[in-house]
């Protein structure tokens, strides 16, 4: 009598089992569809130090790939690039426009969280003057946006392919604001916490503070143009005043 694997064993020759309603190895089908997630039809994704080596991979190889070929490249080529097997980036990720969505809201974030230039939105809710503190980071902040080319053509990216893949606009506006700018929202988050912001709607709040400081300079640059650095601080400056005056709690700024 042959032997039968244990209840969600791998199969032999794959990475790890697929998340339920994933297609199987060899095809780009979309998997479980929104009535079997309502039912909790899918596990959690993989964690741990290797599950998360191998996110960021299948990361920097989906951005190197939809970069080139767009939101049309096959999850088999995306799986190659990044040394595993399509049944791991479903698991990690389930569909792919859940995967373009994370590429693309990683480079959104990337300007805050990488290099030594990038603002220090982690020490606001420590800052001694928070208004300096909010106008310091927002300048650092518009340097890092104005100087991102490849985040610049992933923006360019999704206005292109929203055209041409109505899903992937649904998986974009269920992530939201905060899933889509989670450096500001963990930093808004945190003086909240301090009691030196009050911020009844995180969610607004993330979209005001991006509206007023870099949204100007993205629309700019991509009709070819840019505001300029006089103009620019003008904005920055009554950006940073006009949040602070909505959300500050007495005496902190």
């Amino acid at each position: 009598m042959t032997a039968q694997p244990a209840p969600g064993a791998p199969p032999t020759g794959t990475d790890a089992q697929p998340a339920p309603g994933a297609p199987p190895t060899g095809t780009d089908a979309t998997p479980a569809t929104e009535a079997q997630a309502a039912r909790g039809g899918t596990r959690p994704a993989p964690s741990g130090p290797r599950a998360a080596r191998k996110r960021q991979a299948i990361v920097r190889a989906a951005r190197v790939l939809f970069l080139r070929e767009g939101f049309g490249v096959g999850m088999d080529a995306i799986a190659a690039e990044a040394g595993v097997s399509k049944v791991t980036v479903y698991n990690h990720f389930g569909s792919k426009e859940a995967l373009f969505t994370a590429v693309v809201a990683g480079a959104l974030d990337e300007p805050l969280t990488t290099g030594p230039e990038g603002p220090d939105l982690a020490g606001l809710a420590e800052a001694a003057d928070l208004r300096t503190a909010f106008t310091e980071a927002g300048r650092a902040w518009v340097r890092a946006v104005r100087a991102d080319d490849e985040a610049r053509a992933l923006r360019s990216l999704v206005a292109t392919e929203l055209h041409r893949f109505p899903e992937l606009g649904r998986a974009w506006r269920a992530h939201g604001p905060t899933g889509h700018h989670p450096a500001v929202a963990d930093a808004l988050r945190a003086l909240a916490d301090r009691g030196r912001l009050e911020i009844p709607d995180l969610e607004v709040a993330v979209l005001q503070l991006y509206s007023l400081l870099v949204f100007p300079q993205m629309v700019f640059e991509q009709y070819g143009t840019e505001l300029g650095d006089e103009l620019g601080e003008r904005l920055l400056t009554d950006g940073v005043e006009m949040f602070l005056r909505r959300y500050a709690a007495p005496g902190t700024a």
